[in-house]
């Protein structure tokens, strides 16, 4: 486990609160590149975004809702989601800013407060998380789970900031969130055949409900990816004709490939002979060193097709990331697996119910992290998941031998 995520996950009141107030200093710094780049702050009405102002007041609302108004916080996972709770600091909060029941298409047109209210509803919910942080009692898991939980939903929603920037051509120049060249792919790792305890007992510090819990289950050998793909592995699949190949793909793929019209990955383009990336709202030089990105599954899926491989299931990535040491690379990309999201045997949902369940669809698992993730987010039993159309998402893949 990297340091800042040890640190979100087992760390004390002392070092989630200073967590808590490097997130929020992140998510304003953000949130100000959307105010200068779009004064208006509208964004056209689609699936994968949302309004920013909504966006901003969510992720303080949610802090508040988990922390300082229930009582019941000290419980930990074992806490009543449904008991009653404190009054909110704006009194119509839960009818703007619940997203279990605010539906997503309503939300361009809520009566959001602007974004000078909405900037001092943030502080004053911040204000009163860190009080509670400093008061008695916010020793060991149970009184710090929900802490750790408004944490790392904030460190999510930034995530979502950074690369629903990226879908508008908001630039974001801060170097902390752009990808890095990868090297010549090295030797890829290989694993012997034997039992893997997949997932988290939850014995110490925080876990989400859908890691839980561990259990065992046997390997086959595996020969996997040392890092992601790069660009420079993934452009001769398109300059091979492979869009066009119907061999290459999966019926759902190739439902996908013809409503989308896709001949290339999002983002790229083909101009007087050279590869062109849209980034921070323009056509640049494609870097072929990075790992290909904002990939669907279906694309992840049809280059292992064409270059003879497959995708890991996410309990062969998990036992590569967890003994592969500095030889495995990730946190580059998400990376697509071959597993569906579902729940471990003997799932159990935390109060915050709508975290994993509604979604246990048969979607399939991302693991890993992005360059556009906060560090405290990379664990290797972390859990992603979005439908695999999705490319808005900073998602690549790595690859196995058949």
């Amino acid at each position: 486990m990297a340091p800042p995520a040890r640190a979100a996950r087992c760390g004390d009141a002392a070092e989630l609160a200073e967590a808590l107030q490097a997130s929020r200093r992140d998510t304003l710094a953000t949130f100000a590149v959307y105010e200068a780049e779009l004064p208006s702050l509208a964004v056209p009405l689609r699936a994968e975004l949302n309004p920013p102002l909504w966006e901003l007041g969510h992720i303080g609302w949610f802090q508040e809702f988990w922390l300082a108004r229930f009582p019941q916080r000290g419980l930990g996972h074992r806490a009543d989601p449904d008991a009653p709770r404190r009054a909110a600091l704006r009194a119509n909060a839960d009818a703007l800013y619940h997203s279990s029941h605010v539906p997503h298409d309503n939300r361009w047109a809520l009566p959001l407060p602007d974004a000078r209210a909405t900037r001092a509803d943030l502080q004053a919910q911040l204000q009163a998380s860190l009080a509670l942080l400093d008061g008695p009692n916010h020793s060991g898991d149970d009184a710090l789970y929900f802490f750790r939980l408004a944490l790392l939903h904030e460190d999510m929603h930034h995530e979502a900031a950074l690369y629903m920037a990226q879908a508008l051509g908001v630039p974001i120049a801060d170097p902390q969130w752009q990808a890095a060249p990868l090297p010549e792919p090295p030797a890829p790792l290989a694993f012997e055949p034997g039992a893997w305890q997949l997932g988290s007992r939850g014995d110490a510090g925080f876990a989400f409900d859908n890691e839980l819990s561990a259990h065992e289950l046997p390997l086959g050998p595996t020969i996997i990816d040392a890092q992601a793909v790069r660009w420079a592995e993934f452009l001769p699949f398109i300059e091979a004709g492979a869009y066009a190949d119907d061999r290459c793909w999966s019926p759902a793929g190739l439902q996908w490939r013809r409503q989308q019209d896709a001949t290339a990955p999002r983002y790229l383009r083909r101009e007087a002979g050279s590869w062109q990336q849209w980034r921070h709202g323009r056509w640049q030089a494609l870097d072929l060193h990075a790992a290909a990105c904002h990939l669907s599954c279906f694309e992840a899926e049809a280059w292992c097709r064409w270059a003879g491989r497959r995708l890991p299931s996410e309990a062969e990535w998990e036992r590569a990331a967890c003994r592969g040491g500095a030889a495995f690379r990730w946190g580059d990309v998400w990376e697509w697996t071959a597993s569906a999201f579902a729940p471990y045997p003997g799932f159990e949902p935390h109060p915050y119910r709508d975290y994993s369940a509604p979604w246990f669809d048969g979607r399939p698992v991302l693991r890993g992290a992005s360059f556009m993730t906060q560090p405290r987010m990379c664990h290797p039993r972390y859990r992603n998941y979005f439908a695999a159309q999705r490319n808005d998402v900073p998602a690549g893949l790595r690859s196995c031998a058949l």
